[in-house]
C-alpha cells in the first residue's frame, strides 16, 4: 500500500513538473515582448500612477480610481509592483503574467484532482488550460494582467472552499471569503463565481445530495446562508461596474443598439465554442458587426437551446456534463456584450475561465465512447498526448504573434483585411519605425473602414505632427476631439501642436484639459511643464516637474534645466545626476550637469562631463562649445580655442568669435 502511494505522489509530481515544463515552452518567449500599443500605454507606459510605484498615495489612488473603467485594484497594485521591479522593461510585466497563469494550471489540476479523485482527468484539463491557443492573448498581453490575476485567485478560492467543504470551520470558510474578495478586487468577470460554488456543490462534490439527506431546514435556505456574504461581494462588483459605466461614464459613448447586441451574445456564444474545439484565425481583435446574417444567429440560438436540453435530459445519470456546460455558460455570460456596449464581437481572453467547463465536459464524456477499460486507456492516452502536442505548437506560434504592435497587426490583417483596428496599430508600429508614409496609409485604411474612430485621427495626426504638417495635424486633432471629447490623447497631442507653433496659451488650455480628463496621464504634466517653463512660470513647471515618473531620465533633466535657470544649481545636479543614474548615456544629462558644474566653479568636473557628453555625441556642438568655455576660464586658452572652432565648425561660432575677438585664439 505504501509502495502504491509512493507511486501515485511520484506520478502527480512528474504531471506538476510537465505542466510546468509544457507552459513555459509555450510561452516562455514572451519574456522578449514589447508593450502593444492598445490599451498597455493606460496601464502601464503612459500611466503616472503606475510609474509612481508602491506608495501610500498610489495604493488609495489604486482603490478610489475608475480609471480604464473598471474597478480593479489589486490589479493596479500588481502593476505598481512590477515597475518598481522592472521599470518599463516589457518582458518583466510578461513574466509576472506567465508566473500567474502557471500557478493557475497548477492550482486547477489539484482543485480537480481533489474534488474527483481522478488524475489523468484532472491532468487533462489542466494541460488544456495551460496551453490553449484561446488563452495567449491572456497570457501575452500585458493590459490582461486583470485576467490572469483574477483567475489565479478563482483558482485558489474554489481550492480553498473545497478545503473548507472537507471540515467546515469559521477559520476557513473567512480564508475562502478573503479570497474571493481579492478576486473581485482583480476583475469583476468572477462575480459568477459564488454560482460555481453551487455548481461544484452539485458535481462532484455531491453537497446538495448530502444536504438534502442530512439537513433539516431547506436546501435553498442552507445554501443562500452559507453563499449569502460571496453573493454580496458580487453585487458590489457590478454595482461598481455599473456606476463607472452608466453613471461616470460618458453619456457621448455611442454604442449598437441592443437589437444587434443581442444578436451578437447568440453568435459570439456559439463562436467561442467554436474556436475552443477549432482554434484558428485568432486575432487580437474583431470588429462588432451589426451585419451577421439571421440564419447565424437564429442557427446559434438553436444550438444553444438544443445542446442545454440534451445535456439536462443527461443531467441525472451524466452530472458532469450538466457542471462543464453550465459553468462555460455562467462564466461568459457576463462578458457577452448584452448589457454593455462594445466596439468588439468578442475577445479571445473572454474565453480563460469559461473554457475550464468545456474542457471538464470533454474530459469526463469522451472516455464514456471506450466501454473497454483497456482500449480506453491506450486510445485516449495516445489522443489526449497527441492534442496536447499539436495544440502547444498552435500556442507557440499564435504568442509569437504577440512581440510587436507591427507582428500582431500584421497577423491579424492575414485574418481580416478590413480590421479597422489593426491598421491603426500597424499605423503607429510604422511611425515608431520611421516610416510615416506608409504609416499614413495605414491609418487612411483604418478611417475608410470606421470614420467614426476618433483614436485612429489622433495617430494620424501624429504623423502629420512629425512631419511638420502642424495644419494637417491641427485637423486631425480637432476632428478627433469633436469625435470624442472625453479623449485626454486628442487633446494632449493638438497641444504639442500648439507648442511647436509657439500658440502656448492654447496649449496650456489643451494639456489643462488632457489633465483633468485623465489624472493619470504622465506626458500631459510633462507637457504642462516645458510650456509653463517656456513662459517663465519656473515654480509652475516644478510642481508638475514633481511628478516626475521615477524611471524617467528625460524628465529629470528638464526639471533640472528649471532649477538650473532658477540659479538653485545643486538641485539641478542632483537631478541631472538622478537623470544619468536612470540612462547612462544621456548626452544632455553630463552637458547641463556640465555647466551647473561650472556656475558652482567646479570646472573640472564640468569639463569631465563635457567630455563624456561628447563621447556620447561626438557632433554635440554644445558640448564642445561649454567645454571651450570651461577651458578658457580654467586659463588653458589652448584648449579653449580648439573647442570653440570645433563648436564653429558645427554650426555654433559665438564664442570662437568673441575669443578672437579678445586675441586667445589669433593663431587660428
Amino acid at each position: 500500500m505504501m509502495t502504491k502511494n509512493i507511486n501515485l505522489q511520484n506520478r502527480i509530481l512528474l504531471i506538476y513538473l510537465a505542466l510546468v515544463a509544457i507552459t513555459l515552452a509555450v510561452f516562455l518567449q514572451v519574456s522578449q515582448h514589447d508593450f502593444i500599443c492598445l490599451d498597455d500605454p493606460v496601464y502601464v507606459t503612459s500611466n503616472n500612477d503606475i510609474q509612481s510605484g508602491i506608495t501610500p498615495k498610489g495604493v488609495l489612488w489604486a482603490f478610489y480610481t475608475d480609471h480604464a473603467k473598471l474597478w480593479h485594484p489589486l490589479t493596479w497594485i500588481s502593476l505598481m509592483l512590477d515597475h518598481q521591479l522592472y521599470g518599463l522593461n516589457a518582458g518583466g510585466y510578461h513574466v509576472t503574467n506567465l508566473i500567474l497563469h502557471i500557478l493557475s494550471t497548477l492550482l486547477l489540476f489539484e482543485l480537480l484532482k481533489r474534488m474527483t479523485g481522478a488524475v489523468w482527468r484532472s491532468a487533462f484539463v489542466a494541460a488544456l488550460f495551460a496551453i490553449h491557443p484561446l488563452h495567449v492573448e491572456t497570457v501575452s498581453w500585458v493590459t490582461k494582467r486583470k485576467d490572469v490575476l483574477s483567475g489565479f485567485f478563482w483558482m485558489l478560492t474554489l481550492f480553498l472552499y473545497v478545503y473548507y467543504t472537507e471540515k467546515p470551520a469559521i477559520q476557513r470558510y473567512l480564508l475562502v471569503l478573503l479570497c474571493y474578495a481579492c478576486a473581485v478586487m482583480s476583475k469583476p468577470m468572477v462575480v459568477t463565481l459564488p454560482v460555481i460554488m453551487i455548481l461544484l456543490d452539485y458535481w462532484p462534490l455531491s453537497r446538495l445530495r448530502i444536504g438534502i439527506k442530512n439537513k433539516k431546514g431547506s436546501l435553498i435556505l442552507w445554501q443562500l446562508k452559507e453563499k449569502t456574504p460571496f453573493f454580496i461581494l458580487s453585487m458590489v462588483s457590478v454595482f461598481s461596474v455599473f456606476y463607472i459605466h452608466r453613471v461616470r461614464g460618458n453619456p457621448l459613448e455611442v454604442g449598437p443598439p441592443f437589437a444587434s447586441r443581442l444578436a451578437n451574445a447568440f453568435f459570439s456564444f456559439m463562436a467561442y465554442l467554436h474556436k475552443t474545439f477549432w482554434p484558428r484565425d485568432l486575432s487580437f481583435f474583431y470588429p462588432f458587426s451589426d451585419q451577421i446574417p439571421l440564419w447565424q444567429v437564429l442557427g446559434s440560438a438553436g444550438m444553444i437551446v438544443v445542446i442545454s436540453f440534451a445535456i439536462l435530459m443527461a443531467m441525472k445519470r451524466l452530472p458532469f456534463l450538466f457542471v462543464g456546460w453550465a459553468w462555460y455558460a455562467i462564466t461568459i455570460a457576463p462578458v457577452i456584450g448584452i448589457i454593455f456596449n462594445s466596439d468588439r464581437t468578442m475577445s479571445d481572453n473572454y474565453t480563460y475561465l469559461p473554457s475550464i467547463g468545456i474542457f471538464i465536459l470533454t474530459a469526463w464524456s469522451v472516455p464514456l465512447l471506450f466501454p473497454r477499460q483497456g482500449w480506453r486507456q491506450k486510445i485516449l492516452a495516445t489522443a489526449g498526448m497527441l492534442l496536447i502536442a499539436v495544440l502547444a505548437l498552435m500556442a507557440w506560434k499564435q504568442c509569437g504573434y504577440w512581440k510587436d504592435n507591427a507582428t500582431i497587426s500584421r497577423h491579424s490583417l492575414e485574418i481580416e483585411k478590413n480590421n479597422y483596428m489593426a491598421h491603426n496599430v500597424l499605423g503607429s508600429a510604422l511611425l515608431t519605425e520611421g516610416k510615416p508614409e506608409e504609416a499614413i496609409s495605414q491609418y487612411n485604411e483604418s478611417i475608410r473602414l470606421k470614420p467614426g474612430y476618433a483614436h485612429t485621427y489622433v495617430g494620424r495626426g501624429r504623423v502629420y505632427e512629425k512631419l511638420g504638417q502642424y495644419q494637417r495635424a491641427l485637423n486631425d486633432f480637432n476632428h478627433a476631439i469633436s469625435l470624442a471629447p472625453y479623449s485626454s490623447d486628442a487633446f494632449n497631442s493638438r497641444g504639442l501642436v500648439y507648442v511647436k507653433l509657439g500658440r502656448h496659451q492654447q496649449a496650456l488650455h489643451d494639456f489643462n484639459q488632457a489633465i483633468s480628463l485623465n489624472p493619470s496621464e504622465s506626458d500631459a504634466y510633462l507637457n504642462r511643464a516645458m510650456v509653463y517653463e517656456k513662459l517663465g512660470q519656473y515654480q509652475k513647471s516644478i510642481h508638475d516637474y514633481n511628478r516626475i515618473n521615477p524611471g524617467d531620465a528625460d524628465a529629470f533633466n528638464n526639471r533640472g534645466t528649471v532649477f538650473y535657470k532658477l540659479g538653485r544649481y545643486q538641485q539641478a545636479i542632483n537631478d541631472y545626476s538622478h537623470a544619468i543614474r536612470l540612462q547612462p548615456e544621456h548626452a544632455d544629462g553630463y552637458n547641463n550637469r556640465g555647466l551647473a558644474y561650472g556656475r558652482t566653479g567646479r570646472y573640472q568636473q564640468a569639463i569631465d562631463d563635457f567630455n563624456k557628453a561628447i563621447r556620447l555625441k561626438p557632433n554635440f556642438a554644445d558640448a564642445y562649445n561649454n567645454r571651450g568655455y570651461a577651458h578658457f576660464l580654467q586659463g588653458n586658452k589652448n584648449m579653449g580655442c580648439f573647442d570653440a572652432q570645433k563648436a564653429c565648425s558645427l554650426g555654433m561660432c559665438k564664442l570662437f568669435k568673441f575669443a578672437k575677438e579678445q586675441g586667445h585664439c589669433n593663431k587660428m
